[in-house]
């Protein structure tokens, strides 16, 4: 096999020429040919007896020619983006010239390669820092929320409905006097205030008193998912039966014993203090490294070609695919369900793409610039913290090269980063909107 690689006019693709030998491309045919005898019946022999000349015959010669070329062009591709040091980072588009028993298989290939990144003056890059505080208001916000995780509904009889009740209702909506498909439930539990019903339904509940029946016009929104529907006035009939409000547990000494391993309220208010100013110290941090980030890409310049960020949504439409597996959903589904389609998703997040494949590239950029270096102790202490997390064997985890690889990359991310704002002139911005300049 040979290969010629030539720049194209496009400083960010490659073209690749390749002529691989005829006896190599028959080897494939023959290849495919018994991995696919079985399937084929020929007059005058068994099923799967067939030689191959007859089925050849049968069925024309180019039978097996696409099989067998996709079946070589994997290898011969990857041999020689390999040998020729080339990182690609789009989908290969393929031109087959010359594919025929007897003689070289001919076919050239573009691809896309890791555009060159000019950075800028990324070392003393002004960056604003703002310090996050804990405050009585946010232990006292956590407080409250435990207070609702530990409180029980009580039913009441003797007021209307208010917002934050959780009502009981029987309704049945109309369009034009017409009853429409799922729109009547019985006993269905309802809170007013979460926001579950088309606009304007939960708040017509409110001033409700119990066994009352209310007619409640509203319209639905035009997105709504129902085309049907979409847009349309609706009136609701709706009966309520039932009305209950949360009783939160008096916070003191008990409540703190029953929700934590505290046994005092005061010991629990500290623990939440030392939660949060960890969470504001984090906070804080990140905020910090995402405007040096930010900062580093705006004075770099790279050029990113459609094809990358087309690579680029596709891993996001899989990461996707695969998070709502997790919720029993497939992608279809979920893309039904809020009513868009994959080429909806890919042209809204196609800025998005594009800024995180210049993120990767300009990090890379500055790594490989301030000479930075992966050290095996770095992988080890990760291999520790992954072997801990997930409860798997350190050895395990060295021995899986995909991996490491990705550990080493994480890594390099991480010492990347962390140079910029090491490296950067950070503003501290202080809570009277004032800024004090901190050159570190």
């Amino acid at each position: 096999m040979s290969v010629k690689v030539e720049k194209t006019e496009n400083k960010s693709e490659v073209k690749l020429e390749f002529t691989v030998e005829s006896k190599v491309f028959e080897e494939a045919i023959k290849k495919v040919f018994n991995k696919n005898a079985r399937y084929f019946s020929i007059p005058g022999f068994r099923k799967g007896k067939a030689p191959m000349n007859i089925v050849e015959k049968f069925y024309g010669s180019e039978i097996f020619y696409e099989d067998a070329f996709n079946d070589l062009f994997v290898s011969v591709y990857e041999e020689a983006i390999k040998e020729n040091d080339i990182e690609a980072v789009t989908r290969p588009d393929v031109d087959i010239s010359q594919m025929e028993k007897g003689k070289e298989l001919k076919f050239t290939v573009i691809v896309g390669i890791k555009p060159e990144v000019k950075l800028g003056k990324y070392k003393g890059i002004e960056v604003e820092k703002t310090e996050h505080k804990v405050t009585k208001k946010d232990i006292d916000e956590e407080l409250t929320k435990m207070q609702e995780k530990n409180s029980r509904l009580v039913s009441v009889d003797n007021r209307a409905v208010k917002s934050g009740d959780t009502t009981i209702i029987d309704f049945e909506g109309f369009v034009n006097d017409v009853a429409f498909d799922g729109g009547k439930a019985e006993n269905h539990e309802l809170v007013i205030g979460s926001n579950t019903f088309i606009p304007g339904f939960e708040d017509q509940i409110i001033g409700m008193k119990i066994d009352e029946k209310k007619d409640v016009n509203v319209k639905f929104p035009e997105e709504y998912f129902s085309k049907d529907l979409a847009g349309k006035d609706a009136v609701f009939k709706v009966t309520l039966h039932e009305i209950k409000e949360k009783e939160l547990p008096k916070l003191d000494d008990e409540f703190a014993k029953d929700v934590s391993e505290f046994d005092t309220i005061d010991e629990l208010k500290s623990d939440i203090k030392s939660k949060k100013e960890e969470e504001a110290k984090n906070k804080t941090k990140t905020e910090l490294e995402e405007a040096a980030v930010e900062k580093a890409c705006e004075v770099s310049e790279v050029e990113i070609s459609e094809g990358m960020i087309e690579v680029e949504l596709d891993n996001m439409l899989q990461d996707m695919d695969r998070r709502l597996s997790y919720q029993g959903l497939k992608m279809e589904q979920y893309l039904k369900m809020i009513g868009k389609t994959t080429e909806d998703f890919r042209k809204e997040n196609k800025e998005s793409a594009e800024k995180s494949i210049k993120i990767r590239l300009v990090l890379e950029a500055v790594y490989n610039d301030a000479k930075l270096e992966v050290t095996d102790e770095d992988v080890q202490v990760k291999i520790e913290e992954l072997a801990k997390a997930y409860g798997r064997k350190e050895e395990e985890l060295k021995n899986n090269e995909e991996l490491l690889e990705n550990i080493k990359t994480g890594i390099k991310t991480e010492k990347a980063v962390t140079y910029l704002v090491d490296n950067a002139k950070v503003v501290a911005k202080k809570s009277d909107n004032k800024q004090e300049k901190e050159t570190k």
